[in-house]
C-alpha cells in the first residue's frame, strides 16, 4: 500500500513512528510490522525506500478501527 499523509490532518504535537516504534507499541517483532505493512494489513506511509506509521492510525488500528486513516492512497508517478 503507497500512502500519503494527508498534511491537513498531520498531527504538529508527534511525528510519524518507524516500524521499530509500531513494534514496540504493538509488542511484536519488527519484521511483523514490515510483513503486515508489505502485505498491506498495516496502514503505513512509504517514504522513498522507508515505511512510516502514522501514531493515531496504529492505535486505531489495534482497535481494530476501520475509520479511514490520515494516511491516503497516493498514486504511483507516471515515467
Amino acid at each position: 500500500m503507497k500512502a500519503l499523509l494527508d498534511p491537513e490532518n498531520v498531527s504538529s504535537d508527534e511525528s510519524l513512528w518507524d516500524a521499530q516504534d509500531v513494534a514496540r507499541y504493538l509488542k511484536v517483532s519488527r519484521s511483523w510490522v514490515y510483513h503486515q505493512a508489505e502485505a498491506g494489513l498495516l496502514p503505513h506511509l512509504r517514504v522513498g525506500s522507508l515505511l512510516r506509521f502514522d501514531p493515531d492510525t496504529i492505535r486505531a488500528y489495534t482497535k481494530g478501527s476501520t475509520v479511514r486513516s490520515k494516511v491516503v492512497p497516493f498514486p504511483p508517478r507516471s515515467q
